[in-house]
């Protein structure tokens, strides 16, 4: 039996755990925690905002990575008892008092939106977020409302968009932007000529992600964003994160070939050697001599 997924073989395996039978939301329990992205961004809630409000009224502190209770090693195990058969009764009072509300910000539909719909918001948004423009390899992809449900939004093909979980959450339910066409934003070009950058020929092209290129000249790399921008502070908050990354990979290639250099000159210019400029960051290895 061919499996096309990672579900099949969760499903099975819940199933050969547990006497051969499950309810389908013990089944989910497994595959929820079996999805990266859920974990992912769960982990940005910890660390944002569950995590945050505890610190900030000392309950908890953290250490890298580890969030720990404060005074937990003076409790008692009938303290540690009471407090859990506390928290307990906690959460079941939000859950009747507030329902299926308290998870709504991760309820995109009152219904599940149907497969080839799904398909058809992916493959219109090019399979990218269409507010920040990062791709669904880099960061699940949600397909969610423009006007909220609260709004009385439709679930209708015209009403849906594809944003990452990040942006997705950070719009939740208060916002009817409409962010579809934004990611085209990011594809703008200098006309052929016009350019030399936005002429460069893949040939030249050392290496790129979704949103920036490098290329090299001499001892130099360069490193400038697909979309033709003129000035660096133009470009948005995507464009820059991409930049970055390429010059995390370039320090490394130039640590590589000169034996660990000294320092690097980093320098933000516009290309003027053509009709339009072009934005752009120049690397170049620097060796500092002591005397």
């Amino acid at each position: 039996m061919r499996m096309s997924h990672v579900y099949q073989p969760i499903m099975i395996k819940h199933l050969l755990e547990n006497n051969g039978r499950a309810k389908a939301e013990e089944i989910a329990v497994d595959l929820v925690q079996n999805d990266l992205s859920q974990v992912e961004y769960y982990t940005e809630r910890v660390n944002s905002m569950v995590g945050k409000v505890l610190r900030k009224n000392q309950i908890v502190v953290k250490e890298k990575n580890e969030f720990e209770l404060i005074g937990y090693r003076d409790l008692k195990e009938k303290d540690k008892d009471e407090l859990i058969e506390l928290c307990q009764r906690k959460i079941e009072e939000y859950k009747q008092k507030r329902g299926m509300l308290i998870w709504d910000h991760r309820r995109k539909n009152r219904s599940p939106i149907d497969g080839s719909i799904r398909y058809q918001v992916l493959n219109r948004a090019n399979n990218v977020c269409e507010l920040c423009g990062i791709p669904s390899d880099v960061r699940a992809l949600e397909v969610g409302h423009i006007v909220p449900k609260n709004w009385k939004g439709i679930d209708d093909l015209v009403n849906y968009q594809a944003l990452c979980y990040k942006c997705n959450a950070n719009k939740r339910d208060t916002d009817d932007t409409d962010f579809r066409n934004r990611v085209a934003l990011f594809d703008v070009r200098a006309s052929y000529g016009e350019c030399n950058f936005c002429d460069t020929s893949l040939d030249d092209i050392l290496f790129q992600n979704n949103l920036a290129l490098v290329n090299k000249v001499n001892d130099s790399y360069y490193i400038f964003p697909k979309r033709h921008v003129s000035d660096y502070l133009e470009l948005k908050s995507a464009e820059v994160n991409a930049i970055h990354d390429l010059m995390k990979s370039v320090k490394k290639i130039l640590v590589a070939q000169t034996n660990g250099t000294s320092g690097f000159d980093i320098v933000i210019d516009q290309f003027d050697g053509s009709l339009k400029e072009h934005t752009f960051i120049k690397m170049t290895p620097v060796h500092y001599t002591t005397r």
